[in-house]
């Protein structure tokens, strides 16, 4: 059974996936992987979400506030051997509420268009392609989403 647990980015499992993370990113992206980097700094990150299997950590996200209504979804990751257990959206879910809870009205996210596994994620949690935002605007290698997230 998969527990989510809310925490922040002092979160040692958290900190352990992201380091997965970003050895994987590192070979997708190639190149492009030091812009990429910059942007995905975890020290100070108060809305983390760390999914365990017993107690094993077995996904991760995080999120930060972009603009007064607007959360940016970040450092999603589940490990490959943990892919396919529906991990990554009960993470992306929980993530969406307490994003809801504490006011915010959109989450947005970027992600890179060798990530397939993610583009399917989202696609399938309902959030909708839009034109890239931000320091990703002119990076034909990155696809941006957002999702509505108040009633």
């Amino acid at each position: 059974m998969i527990r989510i647990e809310r925490t922040n980015s002092e979160n040692t499992d958290f900190q352990q996936l992201v380091l997965e993370l970003d050895k994987d990113l590192a070979i997708r992206n190639g190149e492009m992987n030091d812009f990429f980097a910059q942007f995905n700094k975890i020290d100070k990150i108060q809305h983390v979400v760390v999914a365990y299997e017993g107690e094993q950590a077995v996904g991760c996200g995080a999120m930060k506030p972009l603009e007064t209504t607007i959360m940016e979804i970040k450092r999603m990751f589940v490990p490959a051997n943990q892919r396919g257990k529906g991990i990554a959206s009960k993470v992306l879910r929980e993530l969406e509420q307490w994003a809801s809870e504490l006011g915010y009205e959109k989450c947005l996210l970027e992600t890179g268009d060798k990530m397939p596994e993610a583009i399917g994620l989202y696609k399938k949690n309902d959030f909708k392609v839009i034109p890239n935002y931000g320091q990703y605007a002119e990076v034909e290698s990155s696809i941006c989403f957002e999702k509505i997230i108040t009633i």
